[in-house]
């Protein structure tokens, strides 16, 4: 970070209570430190650290600090073996020259090299002397620092938190109810057989079908045809089953569609409207002849890709929702996000099927052509939403910029951008030859119109004085059903928003959430707050700490979701000009995994959607 200085670093005691010690690190020039017997000169390995018992600081005490830092820390007692907890709050003060922009980045490279597990000092002897060692030889950026040490009350040791995905640490994955839930909710509108759901996870048969018991006993899971199973929806017997959608006048066609991946997202974009009527539409397809015994042969049907369509009404405005059965770049994502957005909003290519030949040429696989055909489900669509669940960037510093669980970021161009767009996808990264020096291969997206993002834009400026969304999920809350194993749509409690940080390998510290400055707008207890940039995906950033800050930082990306690119490019495909990505935080990765957090977030954002539409012009006809 740099070449030592000339300057000393005085550490000075400003203040001792019963239960707390604040002290002073800063940079000073030789020529102002007393020479007196107040002042501990060192000398050998520690030479230019200076100890001054009596003197005060010079800074005045109206300068506010530039960045703050909490954390805690377990210190155990060697005569008895408590645990006590101990909170650490480091204040910054910088350099006139360092940018305001890379203020941050240094503050948080600073507290990773204090806290690395390898080195973290076990005594306070040692806290300090590294945190004077850092600022004198690798930080000529940090001009001053307070360190507040504050013990808290005696707690039971912590446990360590997962840092990495399930399948990363070699885990296998429990069956349970919930679980085998989770994936045919996962499904939905896909019907799912046992075997499925089987060779996920490499479950037992036996033991799926005895869950899946259990959960068609709770009705909230039903057999059809075919072997397979899919979820009963909250409001199931008014789903209609159709081939093919029905004709609609041309006055009751949706301008506004809402493209949903996971099933609470769907529960809750469908929680906003009013005049509700959903249709459910199965295909089948056949599989390659089995032979019998008695040499006959037997083509098995199993389904294929369904479609779910919910129309209703927000205010003037009609809408359609749909869920994805699965997002991705899996071939099989990335097909079926394809084609439901394009049945969704445009034209299709329709497959012709032709006989297989009598046995006995029983083919493996039939050639089949496509037609160019206008499957036209909702053709006077202007307006496209991709509302769900997504995770937060979180700034450890900044209160202003640090997005929170519960929050919602709107897709909306960076002013800091050199290019316009509002999605990014990282397909590829390359490592350069600095440490910390990569390069992403990366598809930016950003719609013709930008008529939506001013929309969010409006609504973010009047935040501190009006929260329509708030009145919206409220009023959702109290029309969604709460079954046995249904999710909770409520707010999570406040304390389970745990903030971490990663200080190498799989290795993490909690930290406290930045606190505002003096005189800083504060947030709305318990109201989702929004935020207005780009989202980004691609699991190599999305889920690796490091990367997933420096792409943050230089893409400006505020959350991450589950690659909704293939989705984007199929609403740019099919010619619609005006979209937005919302997201609401369900945990500071990228959403993806379920969590208590996840339906309250994706409910949260589908308020701001709603919020959204309400302030769009009403249609013309």
């Amino acid at each position: 970070m740099g070449e030592p200085l000339a300057d000393q670093i005085v550490m000075t005691p400003k203040c001792k209570t019963a239960n707390s010690t604040t002290l002073i690190i800063e940079r000073k020039s030789k020529s102002a430190v007393n020479g007196d017997g107040s002042v501990h000169v060192a000398g050998g390995d520690h030479k230019g650290i200076v100890i001054n018992k009596t003197a005060q600081s010079d800074l005045n005490a109206d300068v506010p600090a530039q960045l703050s830092l909490e954390f805690r820390v377990f210190l155990v007692s060697a005569q008895t073996g408590k645990h006590t907890q101990e909170s650490r709050n480091l204040q910054f003060w910088f350099v006139a020259s360092l940018p305001d922009w890379q203020q941050p980045h240094v503050a948080q490279e600073f507290f990773k090299e204090l806290v690395s597990p390898q080195e973290f000092p076990r005594d306070y002897v040692g806290f300090i002397k590294k945190l004077m060692k850092l600022m004198q030889h690798r930080y000529p950026s940090i001009r001053r620092l307070e360190i507040e040490l504050r013990q808290l009350e005696s707690v039971a040791p912590p446990t360590r938190p997962l840092s990495a995905d399930e399948s990363i640490l070699g885990q296998k994955v429990e069956l349970t109810e919930e679980k085998v839930l989770e994936l045919i909710e996962s499904s939905y509108p896909n019907p799912i057989t046992i075997q499925d759901i089987s060779n996920t996870y490499g479950w037992e048969v036996e033991q799926v079908a005895s869950c899946i018991e259990q959960l068609q006993s709770k009705g909230l899971v039903k057999s059809l045809e075919h072997g397979a199973f899919t979820r009963v929806g909250q409001a199931d017997s008014e789903i209609q089953i159709v081939k093919q959608m029905p004709t609609m006048a041309s006055a009751k066609q949706p301008t506004i569609a809402v493209i949903t991946a996971q099933y609470c997202e769907k529960i809750a974009v469908d929680a906003m409207l009013e005049n509700k009527e959903t249709f459910v539409r199965y295909t089948t397809v056949g599989l390659p002849a089995v032979q019998l015994p008695d040499g006959t042969y037997y083509k098995p049907t199993r389904f294929g890709e369904s479609n779910v369509y919910t129309l209703g009404n927000i205010g003037a405005h009609r809408i359609v929702s749909t869920k994805l059965p699965s997002v991705g770049h899996t071939r099989e994502a990335m097909t079926a996000a394809g084609n439901t957005t394009t049945r969704l909003l445009g034209k299709s290519m329709l497959p012709l099927f032709f006989s297989p030949p009598p046995p006995p040429h029983p083919p493996s696989f039939f050639p089949f052509f496509f037609t160019p055909t206008t499957f036209g489900t909702f053709q006077k669509v202007d307006y496209v939403f991709l509302v769900g669940v997504g995770g937060g960037v979180p700034h450890y510093t900044d209160y202003s910029k640090h997005v929170r669980l519960g929050d919602v970021v709107v897709s909306h161009p960076n002013s800091n951008q050199k290019k316009t767009y509002v999605y990014t996808y990282c397909g590829y990264i390359r490592c350069g030859e600095g440490e910390g020096d990569f390069e992403f291969d990366t598809k930016e997206y950003c719609p013709n119109s930008l008529v939506l993002q001013d929309i969010a834009a409006q609504l973010k400026s009047q935040e501190e004085k009006s929260f329509p969304w708030m009145q919206y999920l409220n009023e959702a809350l109290k029309g969604i059903t709460s079954n046995e194993l249904e999710q909770d749509f409520a707010r999570p409690d406040a304390n389970s928003d745990k903030l971490f940080m990663s200080i190498g390998e799989r290795d993490v510290i909690e930290v406290a959430h930045p606190s505002p400055a003096e005189g800083a707008a504060r947030r709305q207890e318990g109201c989702p707050r929004i935020h207005l940039g780009p989202i980004a995906s691609g699991r190599k950033v999305a889920r690796e700490d490091m990367l997933r800050q420096i792409f943050s930082a230089k893409y400006g990306a505020l959350a991450y979701d589950c690659e909704f690119d293939a989705v984007i490019e199929s609403v740019q495909g099919n010619c619609r000009d005006n979209f937005a990505v919302l997201r609401g935080i369900a945990d500071y990765k990228d959403g993806a995994r379920r969590s208590e957090w996840q339906p309250y977030a994706a409910l949260a954002a589908a308020s701001v959607m709603k919020a959204m539409i309400c302030g769009l012009d009403a249609p013309s006809d």
